[in-house]
């Protein structure tokens, strides 16, 4: 090789490290410009897994949340599998659509009760034994499948026929394995054999009846139970009514004692950017648009404005969440069932703002990995409803609910 061709190969290799290091740079700045974080509680989480192109948020925040649980009473790390719990929900979900003639929310979304529900009536099953990869892809794609499943049931209460046969649900059912594959009878773990509910009762060591969801609006009374209005309870499962301060000291109590959380929650928020890994309810005013011209930032949408605020080298400045605030929101649909997370620790910001660490699964990616930090007034804001060991709550939060 002559001189000059590696002189010429040195100055590249040189440039592309330094481009490599101010672009690293970059992110950083990007990920701590306006906020930097200090974890203080952060409890254990298997790997953050992928979603992918499907609804199914529920069943794999749901799964985080118990395979932390079985983490906390020192079971070996595992890896529940999502989809045979969206397996055998569709199936339930699409008897209860047919038998309400078509008057129930059917698609691929759900709620974290549906996994408990799946413990206790089938079991549960590692993720080695069903992967509910059957349709010609290495990720959940799950645009078509939920398309079909819903023309089905939809044309079974049509009923063409007059008279609903005796063989759609064997149909659907199998429309369902088609896609996903068949449900294990039997498998075998770590050298053991197991069906899906011996699993669930040898292996996890869990019980299912441990766990409740918590949540908190004015249009129940506090401290009674009901079935949450929201259009994936498909159940009609109950959720514990408690006011905002004590739904925060359950979220805190649980992970000050080694507890996680299953959190329900409205990411369409603008104040939500996963892209740099904070959910914030920003106090949006004229005032604090670090010189902006009025005319200019009257004419900015809402994220357009917070973005413009979290270019800024310091944390916004939040607005107050009250309870009344909480009910409006939820009344005029601002807050619904968007999607379900996993809380696994808290944190606080430089100003000593209390945030919390928030396990997504969304795979991977982010600034933090496949997490995010939400703060506290995005939580008593946004928060539909939690799932948590009823164990964790406080013992005179537990008395008032009858538990």
């Amino acid at each position: 090789m002559k001189k000059n061709s590696v002189l010429i190969l040195l100055f590249t290799i040189l440039a592309i490290f330094t481009q490599n290091t101010f672009a690293q740079k970059s992110n950083d700045n990007k990920k701590s410009s306006a906020y930097q974080f200090t974890d203080k509680v952060r409890l254990a989480a298997t790997s953050v897994k992928d979603q992918y192109r499907s609804g199914t948020c529920w069943s794999f925040s749901a799964a985080s949340f118990l395979e932390s649980e079985m983490l906390r009473i020192g079971k070996e790390t595992v890896d529940l599998s999502e989809m045979y719990v969206v397996n055998l929900c569709y199936k339930d979900k699409a008897e209860k659509y047919v038998r309400l003639h078509g008057s129930l929310n059917f698609g691929g979304g759900g709620a974290f009760h549906d996994l408990t529900y799946v413990m206790m009536n089938y079991g549960l099953v590692p993720e080695e034994a069903y992967t509910g990869l059957n349709y010609g892809t290495d990720k959940h794609v799950h645009g078509e499948f939920d398309d079909v499943l819903k023309s089905y049931v939809k044309s079974i209460i049509r009923d063409d026929n007059k008279e609903i046969s005796t063989a759609w649900k064997r149909g659907f059912d199998a429309v369902v394995d088609s896609y996903l594959g068949k449900t294990p009878e039997k498998f075998t773990y770590k050298g053991k054999e197991y069906t899906p509910k011996s699993f669930a009762k040898d292996y996890t060591g869990l019980n299912a009846e441990d766990y409740i969801e918590i949540s908190s609006f004015t249009h129940h009374p506090f401290y009674s139970k009901f079935i949450i209005e929201i259009p994936d309870n498909w159940l009609w499962d109950i959720v514990y009514n408690v006011p905002i301060n004590e739904m925060e000291e359950i979220i805190d109590n649980a992970l000050d004692n080694g507890y996680t959380i299953a959190w329900g929650a409205d990411v369409s928020d603008p104040g939500f950017s996963y892209d740099r890994g904070v959910a914030v309810i920003p106090e949006i005013s004229i005032e604090n648009t670090a010189g902006l011209e009025q005319a200019k930032w009257d004419k900015m949408s809402q994220r357009e404005r917070i973005k413009q605020i979290g270019d800024s080298d310091k944390p916004m400045k939040e607005k107050v969440i009250t309870q009344e605030l909480r009910q409006k929101n939820f009344d005029n649909f601002t807050t619904t069932d968007d999607h379900g997370m996993h809380i696994i620790g808290k944190a606080v910001d430089q100003t000593g703002a209390k945030f919390y660490i928030v396990k997504n699964s969304w795979s991977e990616n982010g600034v933090y990995n496949g997490y995010f930090y939400a703060s506290r007034a995005f939580v008593l804001l946004q928060t539909t409803d939690l799932m948590v060991n009823k164990n964790s709550v406080p013992a005179p939060i537990l008395k008032k609910l009858g538990l």
